[in-house]
């Protein structure tokens, strides 16, 4: 095997081990589960669930490109939901008409999000604040916000219509999904086909190398956390939509699998390296997983355990990859 093929190989080995992983899970469902894996009530249960894990996760994706984390996705996502439910039943701009709210709350949580997202950025761009303090600073600032306006209880009693979009369906699959299968289409087309996203991998892989190319760095990192911020957002609309109320606490055990999703999808933490294409394959792998072990009813210690495995395995893998990756440009 020649050196370009081999750098080709195991430039794309990561994906094929996914690939490799998704298929075997398939497998093992139709064995191990062949009457309830795969029915079509199933099916259509896990596209429904999918969408809103699944936005956070491509949040968490876009801050680790660029060498990030963002843990406040989910206090974001709960919290744009407080404010959307609060225009929804009516508790603010009670004089708005009802046909009127839908809207009104679409508005408040799409200026909630970049308001959100700028503070984000400007606090890790201007004072080159680590991601990772910065977001949990800002995480307990979101959470402590929705616990003020709630004191902890939960937001219903919201426009019938705006619930409806979380149980519809297009073409016998449910629209939400859809919805995220779409961002996900378009998020990889803006990152790997625009100008935008080539300077989005060069700000992850090197910074100091993108000032150097005359790359903003600055807005490349706000523009990441309006992203993030607006994908938090929409995730939180499809549990209010689902779940027909906003709470503080919604959703507080996706934080970790986000993560866990990203390095299995084969995002770098350190930036600068992943695709969409992977967190979405993950996305499908981690939703397959979770349905099997509640069916099988394991204990959530026995889930946390195999999701463990799982993530040291992969991260073995890789850097197994790293180091024959190594050894051929040394070739070179």
């Amino acid at each position: 095997m020649t050196n370009s093929l081999k750098k080709k190989f195991f430039n794309d080995i990561n994906f094929t081990i996914l690939i490799g992983l998704l298929i075997a899970a398939i497998v093992l469902s139709a064995i191990f589960l062949p009457g309830g894996m795969f029915s079509a009530a199933n099916i259509k249960s896990m596209a429904f669930q999918i969408p809103e894990f699944g936005f956070l996760a491509l949040a968490m994706m876009l801050s680790n490109l660029i060498g990030g984390i963002d843990l406040s996705i989910i206090s974001a996502a709960n919290t744009i939901a407080i404010f959307t439910a609060f225009v929804l039943n009516g508790t603010w701009l009670p004089a708005l008409p009802e046909e009127a709210r839908i809207p009104a709350g679409l508005v408040v949580a799409i200026l909630t999000a970049l308001i959100f997202g700028v503070f984000n950025g400007l606090l890790i761009s201007k004072t080159s604040a680590p991601s990772l303090i910065a977001s949990l600073g800002t995480m307990i600032l979101f959470q402590g916000i929705g616990m003020a306006l709630t004191g902890g209880v939960s937001i219903g009693n919201i426009a019938f219509e705006f619930t409806d979009f979380g149980k519809a369906e297009w073409a016998g699959i449910p629209l939400i999904f859809w919805l995220f299968l779409g961002a996900a289409i378009l998020l990889a087309l803006l990152l790997e086909k625009t100008a935008f996203g080539r300077k989005f991998y060069l700000y992850g892989e090197n910074k100091v190398a993108a000032r150097f190319s005359g790359i903003n760095n600055e807005k490349v990192c706000i523009a990441t956390f309006v992203m993030t911020a607006l994908l938090a957002g929409i995730a939180g609309l499809i549990v209010l939509s689902r779940v027909n109320s906003a709470k503080v606490g919604y959703g507080s055990s996706y934080l970790l699998q986000t993560i866990i999703v990203c390095v299995i999808g084969g995002i770098s933490p350190n930036g600068g390296k992943g695709r969409v294409r992977g967190v979405f394959i993950a996305i499908v792998l981690m939703q397959l997983m979770s349905s099997a072990f509640t069916m099988l009813s394991l204990s959530p210690y026995t889930k946390k355990l195999i999701w463990g495995v799982v993530l040291i395995l992969v991260l073995s893998l890789n850097h197994w990859i790293r180091n024959l990756n190594d050894s051929i440009k040394k070739e070179k």
